[in-house]
């Protein structure tokens, strides 16, 4: 990509373009190892090795985030009364404006990606891809092989004229409050929720444990986040 140096190094956040032009002025600014007191050259940040008050700066137009989302948090950017993922961010990293990748319920906890990738964002969210979402949910009542196959051939909402798409359910304990694994390809509002009260029972405890080919990484604790993976990004792409 190439751009002026003030525009790149106030666009990650490092001054104002006219402290930088005063900053390149007094030599505070190299270019592939040469000092340089223009501060609108244009440089390629493919190519040119950018210096920055002896910091070597790499210039970054898109962020991807992975999320373990704690509960009370909503999935927005910003909230009249909770608390949002993006008030869980580092400064630095809130300054690339990243923004949730569709949302999880403000009581549901577990992996979520943030970017500013509109694209991607796109991509990962447009019905016609049909990215699979899993969740880990125990339920309050005892789920059957019976439900197994009702998801499988696509769940009739409650109060809605809709049939979600087929979904995959894995009993992992069935009981009076039963543990499995769900698999769905859509995000309707509170689709998992919906669909085990449309069979008779109440999730009592959901998290997304992946998303696409992209796992939750179960060393971070609730709240916290990490950058993806070379990876993990390629995976998502």
């Amino acid at each position: 990509m190439k751009i002026r140096i003030d525009k790149m190094l106030s666009n990650i956040g490092l001054g104002s373009r006219s402290q930088i032009k005063i900053d390149a002025k007094s030599g505070c600014i190299k270019i592939n190892g040469i000092i340089e007191k223009n501060s609108s050259r244009i440089v390629d940040t493919e190519k040119d090795e950018v210096n920055y008050k002896n910091n070597t700066v790499k210039y970054i137009q898109y962020i991807y985030l992975m999320m373990n989302k704690p509960q009370g948090v909503v999935s927005a950017t910003e909230d009249n009364y909770d608390k949002t993922v993006v008030d869980l961010l580092d400064e630095k990293d809130k300054f690339y404006s990243p923004f949730p990748v569709g949302r999880l319920d403000k009581d549901t906890e577990g992996l979520l990606i943030l970017t500013n990738d509109g694209v991607l964002n796109h991509n990962l969210l447009s019905p016609k891809k049909h990215v699979d979402k899993t969740y880990y949910a125990e339920v309050d009542g005892e789920v059957t092989e019976e439900d197994v196959k009702l998801f499988e051939e696509g769940i009739l909402l409650i109060n809605e004229n809709y049939k979600t798409l087929p979904a995959d359910l894995k009993i992992i304990e069935s009981g009076q409050e039963s543990k499995c694994y769900v698999t769905v390809r859509e995000g309707k509002f509170h689709q998992v929720k919906r669909m085990f009260l449309a069979v008779g029972k109440e999730v009592k405890y959901l998290k997304r444990i992946s998303m696409g080919a992209i796992d939750l990484d179960e060393t971070l604790e609730l709240g916290a986040y990490r950058h993806l993976t070379e990876e993990e990004l390629k995976k998502l792409m």
